[in-house]
């Protein structure tokens, strides 16, 4: 009787452990499959899409009613909207062809006189400083002046603008202003410029653009003063536009207190001016 009670007692163990492994088994199924859709659902917290929709998003990137948006993946594994690609090849295309056309970095060179002839009532000195026994900052100065080709044989024009006094430099007996102006060229445009305007020495100002022929211009140019305030000489560096006409382009005669235009430039004959001179 004790062998039959011994084997009943070990086969009735057995049962017992088989039991709790079969239940341990299926509450770690459970804890899975719980822990699979907890992860499903929160990847992707944005995109309510299931496996198919996914394995569409990935077969066509521009879905309709995307905007342009392609699915990409984040560090976190998520599927993000990018943005779509810009067609730089296309754009490229464009620039080289604008920067082309427009003679980017060609410079071109173009002198001209500003010669003041006395007749225009130029310049308007207006003392807006506290002192008026010098030059002092806030003196205002309007001016405009004739424009002749470089080679003294042509009348291009005139300048216009204004000079605001910033610094009296008695030690070197002139002034600095900063000049803002424009060179006047008749049917060709006009050209802009600004900077500072030393009466003691030569200066360089900033081309800041232009019209006409002149459309798009930057560089700088020197200005030299021959015989202040009535005699100036320009030497432009242009760049950023098209080969300036031919009768604009021409050896300057040399820089010179004694420069003097010709005759029949001075008197504004047809032939010694550009079309539509600005007077």
């Amino acid at each position: 009787s004790l062998s039959l009670y011994s084997l009943y007692s070990l086969n009735h163990l057995r049962q017992a452990q088989t039991t709790s492994a079969v239940m341990a088994s299926a509450t770690l199924v459970k804890a899975a499959s719980s822990a699979l859709k907890l992860s499903s659902s929160t990847t992707n917290p944005a995109l309510p899409f299931g496996i198919k929709q996914r394995r569409l998003l990935r077969q066509n990137p521009f879905p309709a009613g995307t905007g342009g948006l392609v699915w990409g993946r984040s560090q976190r594994n998520d599927l993000v909207p990018l943005p779509r690609a810009v067609p730089t090849a296309s754009l490229k295309t464009e620039a080289s062809h604008v920067s082309t056309g427009r003679g980017e970095g060609k410079v071109q060179e173009l002198s001209v006189y500003e010669i003041n002839e006395r007749d225009r009532e130029s310049p308007a000195y207006l003392r807006l400083s506290q002192k008026q026994v010098e030059n002092a900052l806030g003196d205002l100065v309007p001016f405009t002046n004739k424009v002749y080709h470089g080679n003294l044989k042509k009348r291009l024009g005139i300048t216009a603008g204004l000079c605001v006094l910033i610094q009296h430099v008695p030690e070197r007996n002139g002034d600095r202003y900063e000049a803002m102006y424009s060179f006047y060229f008749g049917d060709y445009g006009h050209l802009s410029v600004q900077g500072p305007y030393l009466t003691y020495e030569d200066s360089y100002l900033a081309v800041t653009g232009g019209s006409g022929v002149f459309a798009g211009a930057y560089g700088q140019v020197k200005l030299q003063q021959l015989v202040f305030p009535f005699k100036l000489f320009y030497t432009f560096h242009l760049k950023g536009i098209p080969d300036l006409p031919e009768e604009l382009l021409g050896a300057p005669v040399p820089p010179s207190p004694a420069a003097e235009p010709a005759p029949e430039a001075r008197a504004c004959e047809p032939h010694a001016t550009v079309n539509n001179y600005t007077n």
